[in-house]
């Protein structure tokens, strides 16, 4: 008999604490249920702007101060069960959202495209026309674009993110040190206030994906990858077709070889700071201009210029990496068909120049 009601007094136990867990467990969910709710029914928009770097707790507390969601514990429970992140960007919420949506919308970067921006990046411009383009497009000057190219920290800091910049970009002689660097692409911005050092580095990260593929055959080369994208700049300027560049490529390897100096006319314009199309015409002392861009100058054969004179596309780099073979060493751009002619020697040069000047080009 007394066992039996021993047993039935730890039935009642067990009952009453398994009751005691499931009321607990329903208040606890009705709480968390309660304070996931949406703050209205009403419709009521509200911006919400998550800055990039923003920690996710300062996320959920602005979210409570903007009234977009109750109780930043119990969100930061839901954040944690998920395994959740959120995206940087510009949002439009709801306060007839609740909060699992609000967070969700959020972890998705379903951002607003109201104030987004869209910059595009041509190949074979320097780092001068990309300051023009992020001073007409955003909310920065030129100078901030070149004030944030003379701060030695910032410079430091980037070489030692990404492994294909290199202590050559420091040269004092070099004009800017992330010429060639800046991979020439549209690209998508969050708003107009974007900061040049978030265009920087989201070019930077175009650039490595670029040169990953390529960088086993820039390892084995002799040249390094400040000289392949050196190279490929001068490329991308000199070829008026994608099919013309990895001959245009052959040539300048031809002539390093030799001992021949690179003689082209875009490092010139570059060395004296005038943009082709806009200052078609070198003077007889822009081409005297003593400078390690200058490949014209006689100091310079067999050199490769100081650094980039424009930021090249895909195309220009690899045709660097794999040039086209051949026995030419000159060449010239036909303006009428837009074709590059190759020649051999510079006698057969000299006579397609002047047929090509005969045609109404001017060079």
């Amino acid at each position: 008999m007394k066992r039996k009601k021993k047993i039935k007094k730890k039935f009642k136990i067990i009952l009453i604490v398994l009751i005691s867990i499931f009321i607990i467990f329903i208040s606890m969910l009705s709480i968390f249920l309660f304070n996931m709710r949406k703050i209205s029914n009403k419709s009521n928009v509200k911006e919400f702007v998550v800055a990039y770097g923003t920690t996710m707790n300062d996320i959920l507390e602005d979210l409570k101060e903007e009234e977009l969601i109750r109780n930043v514990l119990f969100s930061k429970v839901y954040v944690k069960l998920e395994n959740i992140s959120i995206q940087a960007g510009t949002y439009e919420l709801n306060q007839n959202m609740n909060t699992i949506k609000i967070i969700n919308i959020l972890s998705t970067g379903k951002v607003t495209n109201k104030y987004e921006i869209n910059i595009t990046f041509k190949e074979g411009k320097n780092i001068r026309q990309y300051a023009k383009v992020i001073s007409e497009a955003t909310s920065n000057t030129e100078d901030d674009v070149f004030n944030l190219l003379k701060d030695k920290d910032y410079i430091n800091s980037l070489i030692s993110k990404y492994w294909f910049l290199t202590d050559e970009i420091k040269n004092t002689a070099i004009y800017y040190p992330l010429e060639g660097y800046l991979f020439p692409e549209t690209y998508r911005f969050k708003n107009k206030d974007v900061t040049v050092e978030e265009i920087f580095e989201t070019m930077l990260n175009q650039t490595n994906i670029i040169l990953t593929k390529y960088k086993s055959e820039i390892e084995d080369s002799k040249m390094s990858v400040h000289e392949f994208l050196t190279l490929a700049s001068i490329v991308e300027l000199e070829g008026l077709y994608d099919d013309d560049r990895a001959m245009i490529a052959g040539v300048f390897y031809n002539r390093l070889e030799t001992g021949d100096s690179l003689g082209s006319d875009v490092t010139t314009y570059y060395a004296v700071k005038k943009d082709m199309g806009l200052n078609p015409v070198l003077t007889a002392m822009d081409i005297a201009y003593n400078s390690p861009y200058n490949t014209r100058l006689s100091s310079m054969v067999g050199k490769l210029p100081i650094g980039p004179i424009s930021n090249p596309g895909e195309v220009s780099i690899k045709a660097v990496i794999e040039p086209t073979d051949s026995n030419y060493y000159f060449f010239i751009a036909n303006c009428k068909t837009g074709k590059t002619e190759f020649s051999r020697t510079f006698e057969e040069h000299l006579i397609k120049n002047e047929r090509i000047k005969a045609s109404g080009c001017v060079y």
